[in-house]
């Protein structure tokens, strides 16, 4: 599902930003923005996020900004000393020469200017201020993936009625299809035999229609359809759970799918048909709407 969490604060003279986002994904996909100072920090941080989240394609951006006081570089007094020393060295082997130091060009020589500090250090001050940040954005962003995963469960509740409706006109027309078959086969019968002057056999038509029926008995697929479907709808009931549940309404649905097509295969009946070609649209659109749920 999508969502968005956002955090930030200011700890030790850095500022600190964390944005977290969320899209539509079967599975988990994560894609972590760091600053180069930070890039230590991408495995801990996406495991942080796969502990709480299941399903989504993620995208973690982080941003800091030092202060200037402690933005600035430190002077390297060793460095600079040692470039001194070589140069006054060189000023004794030209005596006859003038030799003007300037200060300023000292400091971008290589080793002189070094960062504040490094990158090592500001990880370690950094792990536990972005680590909460992101707790607070995953938090936001959950709020927010709540909120559509309550639409999202009534419109799946919508589409599952629907199903439901159409096992019972089918559960309800089935007994009848296996009567008028009996009755039809009973009236072409007559007719051949009549032509024939023929008895019919009472044990073979009986007979016949057990295998037809016995062929085309659905009450087993209707069974477990609503077994499958009561159970959906128990999970989306139960609201409360902290575990991901998209994969188990995903294989759900994919059991309904298999139980629909089996109906279909059994059937020999146009009303049959026209509820089965209902009902499995409206799995289909379940099937679609359940990769968003988490």
């Amino acid at each position: 599902m999508t969502g968005y969490g956002d955090a930030s604060t200011q700890a030790d003279g850095v500022h600190y930003a964390v944005e977290l986002r969320s899209l539509n994904n079967k599975y988990f996909k994560c894609s972590v923005r760091l600053p180069d100072e930070l890039a230590g920090l991408e495995a801990e941080l996406e495991a942080r996020l796969r502990k709480r989240v299941f399903r989504g394609s993620f995208t973690l951006t982080v941003k800091f900004k030092v202060s200037d006081t402690l933005a600035a570089s430190r002077v390297n007094d060793a460095a600079i000393l040692a470039y001194l020393e070589h140069l006054e060295t060189l000023h004794a082997k030209i005596q006859d020469r003038a030799v003007q130091i300037d200060l300023t060009q000292l400091l971008a020589l290589p080793g002189v200017l070094q960062p504040a500090q490094d990158d090592a250090s500001l990880q370690a001050k950094s792990r536990p201020v972005i680590g909460k940040m992101l707790d607070e954005a995953i938090d936001r962003l959950s709020a927010m993936r709540e909120t559509e995963g309550k639409a999202l469960a009534d419109d799946l509740l919508v589409h599952l009625a629907v199903v439901m409706d159409r096992m019972g006109q089918i559960a309800g027309r089935a007994p009848l299809v296996i009567e008028e078959y009996h009755q039809r086969l009973r009236a072409r019968m007559d007719e051949l035999l009549a032509k024939a002057e023929l008895k019919a056999d009472e044990a073979s038509l009986i007979r016949e229609v057990a295998i037809f029926a016995e062929r085309a008995d659905i009450n087993e697929e209707i069974s477990r359809m609503s077994g499958h479907v009561s159970q959906f709808q128990e999970i989306i009931a139960d609201g409360t759970g902290t575990e991901a549940v998209g994969r188990t309404l995903d294989f759900l649905t994919q059991e309904m799918l298999r139980e629909a097509n089996t109906i279909g295969s059994k059937s020999n009946d146009a009303q049959i048909s026209r509820a089965m070609v209902e009902s499995k649209s409206a799995i289909d659109r379940i099937k679609e709407q359940v990769q968003n749920v988490e």
